[in-house]
């Protein structure tokens, strides 16, 4: 059976955020928080009434164990809910997870758990409903799930509907469509290890990056038939975006470094611009109508418009995050992610360094330093020079709990000033994608009011949470203050063994975020 679009959208979805980390086994299945008071659950005054600004986020957890979701206020920068990913009734579920999604409309969450890595787990789809318009945490809804075939290992899910899904299953080497109202599922064969995959916003079309093969496919939704792509030679496609307006579709490529754009009404590559080998992010900012790539390896950031001469992205800027002057990262730093407010105003970059001799005195040997650079969106230049690389970790004002009191999630396990942590192990990005490795260390998104940002920190185990400075006002030539750390919010507890320096459960692992409006 064939998944078929009830209706077409009118306008585009906004942005959503969801992140990776290591799931709970400590809380029951659905928990709202509104009091804080531990880790995932800050003390924080409740947010005001207000329309519907969340952050959702989606935790991995050691071998074995479920993830986990979580919803962020942003008004309020509070956990309003969390939920294990595996439903009742599906125990082996849950565990895994690799990315996620969100229906245009906001009313469910969807996460690909590639849960058959593991001995008995199993491949599925779990999904459930967000907390709306709430100024307590009330707890998100019940967990649904959609299996999969065994060996699926689904790592990417995508849709512009309010009725169906997109899975790309790295392991069968397929797609599956999901109809959400009957929960039917229809696979069908695409290239080998499909490991991205993105639907046209007018909802007629998918395009999938196949890894292993060097190719895209394109599927018609309608009845899942295939087109045949055209002049595609790219190695290692590992990112797939879609212009807004459904004409354009731009695929990155990592192993030999091209971005490349498809037309999408005659499924033809139309241009072919190198972003250098080792680069594994597009970001589209459908304000600008820009496109940011990341490039790991050679510490590069590309910023493209998209809208060039016969659709061919110009080059606007090629920005080194190690070189010239005042760089972000004067040692050296790995780009992963950018994301942009839609006021027009910045874009933000989430890079990370490594150092075999740490230069914070809070960790000893190896660390992590993740950080976030701050772009004028006009100028194409760091915002702020003189310190042009946040600190996520650590919140400047001092706190000490004791028996009777307890301190903000900013404040565990961080100290004042501390701007590093110890490397994990299932932190650490692999060279080639598969479903046991993590794909972004720390990554980036933007509230759809343009008011935060928000990093995920795998190593940290925690979600930083940046003020863009609220008034929103960059443009208006004013004296504007920077953006600044305002909270970190601690992912759930994991199923490891408790941390050395406080006795605590250790926190999950944070790799991915969705934003929802």
């Amino acid at each position: 059976m064939s998944v078929r679009r009830v209706s077409l959208l009118a306008v585009m979805a906004l942005p959503m955020v969801l992140w990776v980390a290591c799931g709970q086994v400590y809380r029951p299945v659905v928990i709202p928080c509104s009091t804080g008071g531990v880790p995932g659950c800050p003390i924080e005054t409740n947010p005001s009434p207000g329309n519907f600004h969340a952050v959702f986020g989606i935790s991995s957890n050691i071998p074995g164990y479920s993830g986990e979701g979580m919803q962020i206020d942003v008004s309020g920068d509070s956990v309003i809910g969390e939920t294990s990913i595996s439903a009742a009734s599906a125990p082996n579920s849950g565990l895994n997870p690799t990315h996620a999604a969100i229906f245009p409309n906001k009313s469910k969450v969807f996460v690909t758990t590639a849960g058959s890595v593991f001995p008995g787990g199993a491949d599925s789809v779990s999904a459930f409903s967000p907390v709306f318009q709430s100024t307590l945490g009330t707890g998100l809804g019940a967990v649904s799930t959609i299996s999969l075939p065994t060996g699926s290992q689904p790592v990417y899910v995508n849709t512009t509907q309010n009725n169906a899904v997109y899975v790309a299953d790295f392991g069968t080497n397929a797609v599956s469509a999901i109809n959400t109202l009957s929960n039917v599922v229809t696979n069908v064969s695409v290239g080998t290890n499909p490991v991205s995959l993105a639907e046209t916003p007018n909802g007629l079309k998918v395009y999938v990056a196949n890894q292993g093969s060097n190719s895209v496919s394109s599927l018609n939704t309608v009845d899942l038939s295939q087109n045949t792509v055209t002049g595609f030679a790219g190695v290692t496609p590992v990112w797939v975006v879609a212009r807004g307006d459904s004409q354009k579709v731009y695929v990155l490529t990592q192993g030999d470094g091209q971005l490349v754009t498809i037309d999408t009404a005659t499924d033809t590559v139309t241009s072919s611009l190198s972003v250098g080998a080792g680069a594994n992010f597009i970001f589209s900012d459908p304000n600008l109508n820009r496109l940011y790539v990341t490039n790991p390896v050679t510490g590069m950031v590309y910023v493209f418009s998209d809208t060039g001469t016969n659709d061919t992205p110009t080059q606007l800027a090629a920005i080194s995050m190690g070189g010239g002057a005042n760089p972000p990262c004067p040692s050296g730093c790995a780009p992963v992610s950018v994301t942009a407010l839609l006021d027009g105003s910045r874009f933000y970059v989430a890079s990370y360094q490594t150092a075999a001799n740490c230069p914070d005195s809070n960790v000893v040997g190896t660390c992590v330093v993740p950080g976030l650079t701050v772009f004028d969106a006009n100028s194409l230049t760091v915002k702020y020079p003189s310190a042009p690389t946040l600190n996520l970790l650590s919140w400047p004002v001092p706190c000490t709990p004791t028996s009777t009191t307890q301190c903000p999630a900013t404040h565990w396990p961080f100290t004042t000033n501390q701007f590093a942590v110890a490397p994990l192990n299932s932190c650490v990005t692999a060279a080639t994608y598969t479903p046991l490795t993590t794909r972004f260390r720390v990554f980036t998104v933007a509230a759809a009011d343009s008011s935060r940002v928000y990093v995920s920190m795998c190593d940290a185990g925690a979600v930083a949470v940046v003020n863009t400075t609220s008034s929103n006002t960059n443009n208006s030539g004013g004296a504007i203050p920077p953006d600044s750390l305002i909270t970190d919010v601690l992912a759930a507890y994991s199923a490891g063994p408790a941390q050395a320096n406080t006795g605590e459960p250790a926190p999950q692992n944070p790799i991915f975020l969705l934003m929802g409006q």
